[in-house]
C-alpha cells in the first residue's frame, strides 16, 4: 500500500505543484491519477520514487517512510515505465531488460532467464531480445518499458503516461496486456494518464486532481461516473459520463440466434436484409446487404462497422454493438470469438432502465439465450 499524507511540493520560485494531498493506493490495485495539465499528476508519482523530494509531508511504502530509505535502493525496488519506454538506446532490449536484476546483484544467467520470462509475457517474440530500441515499433517499445520495470519482481510499480505515444490500435492492445499481467502478478501500480477513458478502462481508483494539486475525489470508476463530487469533476469526466458509466453495469439481455452464412458461400434471395458472414471457427467478418451479393460472399462484399459484445459483457458494450452495427443487430461472441447470437438496442435500452428501477417488470422476450 503506498500512502500520501499531507504532501505538498512548493518549487523555490513558490509554485505549488502539490498541495496537501493526501491518498491511499491500495496493495495490489492500480490507481490512475487524472487531471488538467498543471494539477501536479507527475511530480506526485515522482515524489513517491524521491525523484523529486517533498516539501512537506510523509510517503510510506508499505508501511515505511520512503524518507528515511536509500533513494537509490528504493529506486530499484520499484519498477518506473515512462512515454517511449525510456529505454537505454545503446543496450539491446535484452540488456534493458536485465538492468535493474544485475544492480540488484543477481547473476547474469538468473538475469538473462528473467528477460527471458518477460518479454514472452508481455507479448515479444524472444528473437527481439537482440534488438536494440531503435529498430523497434512505438507498441513494441513500450512491452520492453513494461518488461523492464518488471524484472526485478517489483512490488509497487509507478507509470507516467505509458501508452500515450503510441497509436489507438495498439494503444488498446498495450492497455489489455497490461490489465492482463496486473491481474496474474498483482502489483501495486499508480499510474498517470491524461485521457479520463484510459483511467477509468484501467484504473480500479481514479484520483482527480485539480490544477494546482489538490484532490478533488477519489473513487473506483463507477463510482465517479455516476456521483461526481462536484462541479469540477463532472465537467472533467465529460458529457457522456453516463454512457462511460454502462462499462460497469451488467444485466441479463436476451440473445437472439442468427442465421450466419460462410465466406465463399452465397447468401440466398429469401430472409433478412442484412446476413452476417463467419469464417469457418464461426467467427463474425462483417455483414452483407442481401440484395447486393449475386453470388458467393467476398471479402470485397463485406460492410466491417459494428463491435462485438462479449457475452458476459456490460450493458455499454452491448448497446454500443447494436447501435455500430449497420443492421442495428449487436453481435454476440464468446471467449473464443464466435458467434453466439445478436442483441437488439431497444432490448439494451429496457435493461438500462430496468437498472435504474429494480422493481420494474422484466418485458424483454423470452430468451434464446443470455448474457449475464
Amino acid at each position: 500500500m503506498i500512502r500520501l499524507d499531507g504532501v505538498t511540493k512548493t518549487y523555490p520560485d513558490g509554485t505549488t505543484a502539490v498541495d496537501d494531498l493526501s491518498l491511499v493506493a491500495p496493495k495490489g490495485r492500480i490507481t490512475a491519477l487524472v487531471g488538467p495539465s498543471g494539477c501536479g499528476k507527475t511530480t506526485t508519482l515522482r515524489m513517491i520514487n524521491r525523484m523529486i523530494e517533498p516539501t512537506a509531508g510523509t510517503i510510506t511504502v508499505d508501511g515505511q517512510d520512503v524518507a528515511s530509505m536509500d533513494a537509490a535502493q528504493l529506486r530499484r525496488g520499484i519498477g518506473y515505465v515512462i512515454q517511449h519506454g525510456g529505454l537505454f538506446p545503446h543496450r539491446t532490449v535484452e540488456r534493458n531488460v536485465m538492468t535493474v536484476p544485475l544492480l540488484l546483484g543477481w547473476d547474469r544467467t538468473r538475469a538473462r532467464a528473467r528477460a527471458t520470462e518477460l518479454l514472452e509475457m508481455v507479448g515479444l517474440d524472444p528473437a527481439m531480445a537482440k534488438r536494440y530500441p531503435s529498430q523497434l515499433s512505438g507498441g513494441q517499445q513500450q512491452r520492453v518499458g513494461v518488461a523492464r520495470a518488471l524484472a526485478a519482481d517489483p512490488p509497487v510499480m509507478l507509470m507516467d503516461e505509458p501508452f500515450s505515444a503510441v497509436d489507438p490500435v495498439v494503444r488498446e492492445q498495450l492497455q489489455d496486456e497490461f490489465l492482463r499481467l496486473q491481474r496474474e502478478l498483482g502489483t501495486t501500480i499508480v499510474l498517470v494518464t491524461h485521457d479520463i477513458d484510459e483511467a477509468i478502462k484501467l484504473g480500479d481508483q481514479v484520483a482527480v486532481l485539480r490544477v494546482g494539486g489538490r484532490l478533488a475525489q477519489a473513487a473506483d470508476p463507477a463510482t465517479l461516473l455516476t456521483h461526481p463530487a462536484d462541479p469540477f469533476v463532472a465537467d472533467f469526466l465529460g458529457r457522456d459520463r453516463g454512457y462511460r458509466g454502462l462499462g460497469f453495469t451488467h444485466a441479463r439481455l436476451p440473445i437472439h440466434p442468427e442465421t450466419t452464412t460462410p465466406l465463399g458461400q452465397p447468401v440466398g434471395s429469401v430472409g433478412d436484409r442484412w446476413v452476417l458472414v463467419v469464417d469457418p471457427a464461426d467467427r463474425p467478418l462483417g455483414w452483407v446487404e442481401r440484395e447486393r451479393v449475386a453470388g458467393p460472399v467476398t471479402k470485397d462484399d463485406l460492410a466491417l462497422g459494428g463491435t462485438l459484445a462479449p457475452v458476459d459483457g456490460s450493458l455499454r458494450a452491448a448497446l454500443d454493438a447494436a447501435l455500430s452495427s449497420p443492421s442495428r443487430r449487436g453481435v454476440v461472441v464468446d471467449g473464443d470469438g464466435c458467434v453466439v447470437g445478436t442483441v437488439r438496442a431497444p432490448e439494451v435500452v429496457a435493461a438500462i432502465e430496468r437498472t435504474e428501477r429494480p422493481d420494474a417488470p422484466d418485458e424483454s422476450p423470452a430468451p434464446a439465450g443470455e448474457t449475464s
